[in-house]
């Protein structure tokens, strides 16, 4: 069955460095646009950073352009966040997700990124 695992949240303090991790299985990886979602406590869930299938398209929110960086290893169907300059705005529940159209839309199950001193 299709399964996202992310991994790589923790504890860090304010202007630190976090790089997540999610490992993709059960479907075609290399046909899927992967995305970073976040969601904080009390706010909705926002769209951080994408990537296109084969990794030639990348976009990222206004709030992490410039600290962010996704990224993308076809061959072990893995989907990276590297996080430079971390804030405490930063903290949130981090979600891998893989989309090709309406139908085929999945996700992960999310892992704690806490930013404070």
């Amino acid at each position: 069955q299709v399964q996202l695992v992310e991994s790589g949240g923790g504890l860090v303090q304010p202007g630190g460095s976090l790089r997540l991790s999610c490992a993709a299985s059960g479907f075609t990886f290399s046909l899927y646009f992967m995305n970073w979602y976040r969601q904080a406590p009390g706010k909705e869930r926002e769209l951080v950073a994408g990537i296109s299938s084969i990794g030639d398209y990348t976009s990222y929110a206004n709030a992490v352009k410039g600290r962010f960086t996704i990224s993308r290893d076809n061959a072990k169907t893995t989907v990276y966040l590297q996080m430079h300059s971390l804030k405490s705005d930063d903290t949130a529940v981090y979600y891998c997700n893989a989309w090709r159209d309406s139908q085929y839309d999945y996700w992960g199950q999310g892992t704690q990124v806490t930013v404070s001193s």
